[in-house]
């Protein structure tokens, strides 16, 4: 009998030691999430046939694979920017593949208000962004958050967009009218509450790597800031105050695959990859028959000009634009800035349309001023300190500007195109984009005229008179430290 009892209890505890470990299995079950991500892709479409295969290849072997974008989706390929329902192929290629959600963007704005609400009602997936108020503006207001569920898991993403110095998303103020901004980095105290709920937090950031660090020094409850807007090309991840940075360059020659681990409802473990979409071996056939049809435009495939040599620099395409403005408008000097060059070189040979509207995609029109020399020098010292860089190119002269050793510029030496220094006393006609004259702080009495000819226009008619063109090597702007 005692026997009996004995076999009968180590039968009870061999039950009960099996289901602990059982239990204990179960609680420490683990859920990995894929998250697939771009940024900056700026309706470049010829990878998308890529990135599809990889995403779909993720998907067979992987329960939870999510594709997100960090905004500016839109600006950069004529093909895209010029369709008869400007963007819309964007919008029609993201939606087969799947995509769960992006930031928005500045350049979303590019295309207008109403035309942002026309993309955003045909996406299948949400805009999201925290910082914007648009209750008395043209543009629905986005979510700030997002809930993409893995199983069970909800797990939250936050939409941040980047603000420039005069308060505003950099794209050109008249389509962002009605249009409240706030600080980002502010704005996100308002929903860390979400790591809470959740037990994670992810941010799609379209701030700039630098605010990113600035962000996850502020917020350690997010697990993973998915960064844009600064086209950084990151190997490896950031990691600032226990937060994972990741940013995946531009243009869609890259993705980022950041892979969560997910335990008892908390990211437990973080891995980054960047993949170079030229590595990815196959395109999904359905996908590429759509860029193919896409692609096909004999408009854009015109040829506007011959080049005698390669562009290799943003410099020298500016100065090509710039020569356009003080040729066509019959100004004496113009100016491009730097972030409105959309490409960096253009090989020898023939440019065709769509070179030109991929140098210059915004719709940017031509303004014309009545300046004293003082009055440009303001112009050029104010663009030099925005980013402590050389910024505008200039045609009609060459300037050099004088920098102090904390790195902002007092000062700015300007000659005419004979080497003489310009006659203080007088008064030049000065070209420039409008969103220069609208977003850049400078003195001027003038109040400008628009002219009904956009950059890109200009830009073409002026390729269409000289028929050849060659910059090699010209350089306008420099700096003294």
């Amino acid at each position: 009998m005692k026997l009996r009892l004995l076999f009968l209890f180590l039968a009870v505890f061999a039950i009960g030691l099996a289901n602990n470990e059982l239990f204990a299995q179960k609680q420490k079950k683990s859920t990995q999430v894929i998250i697939l991500h771009t940024n900056d892709m700026h309706s470049k479409i010829d990878n998308f046939g890529k990135l599809a295969y990889l995403a779909d290849s993720l998907r067979k072997t992987n329960k939870y694979v999510l594709l997100v974008a960090a905004g500016d989706n839109f600006t950069g390929n004529p093909i895209v920017d010029m369709y008869p329902d400007k963007g819309y192929p964007m919008i029609d290629i993201m939606n087969k593949l799947h995509f769960d959600a992006t930031a928005v963007g500045n350049h979303e704005f590019d295309m207008g208000q109403e035309l942002q609400n026309k993309r955003r009602l045909q996406a299948t997936f949400p805009f999201i962004s925290c910082n914007i108020d648009a209750a008395n503006a043209v543009v629905k207001q986005p979510d700030p958050f997002v809930i993409l569920k893995a199983g069970k898991l909800k797990i939250p993403f936050l939409g941040i967009i980047q603000l420039g110095e005069n308060g505003l998303p950099d794209s050109h103020p008249s389509r962002l009218e009605g249009i409240k901004f706030t600080d980002g980095i502010e704005k996100a105290k308002e929903f860390v509450y979400l790591k809470d709920k959740y037990g994670m937090l992810i941010c799609l950031s379209h701030l700039g790597v630098e605010t990113d660090e600035k962000l996850a020094a502020a917020y350690p409850q997010f697990d993973l800031i998915i960064g844009g807007h600064s086209h950084t090309t990151m190997k490896e991840p950031m990691m600032v105050n226990g937060v994972m940075i990741v940013q995946a360059g531009s243009g869609l020659k890259f993705v980022g695959k950041t892979t969560l681990t997910i335990t008892k409802g908390k990211i437990t473990d973080r891995k980054y990859e960047l993949i170079a979409l030229a590595d990815i071996p196959k395109t999904d056939p359905e996908v590429q028959a759509m860029i193919d049809k896409y692609n096909v435009n004999e408009e854009m495939s015109k040829v506007v000009a011959f080049a005698e040599s390669a562009f290799g620099s943003q410099e020298e395409l500016g100065c090509m634009m710039t020569d356009a403005i003080t040729a066509r408008m019959k100004v004496d000097f113009a100016f491009q800035n730097g972030g409105g060059i959309r490409i960096s070189s253009l090989p020898q040979g023939n440019i065709l349309m769509k070179d030109v509207f991929r140098l210059d995609p915004f719709g940017n029109q031509v303004v014309t001023f009545n300046m004293t020399v003082k009055e440009i020098k303001s112009l050029l010292v104010n663009s030099y300190n925005r980013n402590k860089s050389l910024d505008l190119v200039p045609s009609g002269m060459t300037y050099m500007v004088i920098v102090n050793g904390e790195g902002l510029c007092t000062g700015v030496d300007i000659e005419d195109r004979m080497g003489n220094p310009l006659d203080e006393t007088k008064t030049y006609t000065v070209g420039v984009n409008s969103y220069i004259s609208a977003s850049y702080k400078f003195d001027h009495t003038d109040p400008g005229v628009t002219s009904f000819n956009t950059t890109a226009q200009t830009l073409l008619d002026f390729l269409g008179d000289v028929k050849k063109v060659s910059y090699a090597g010209e350089r306008r702007a420099s700096e003294k430290k």
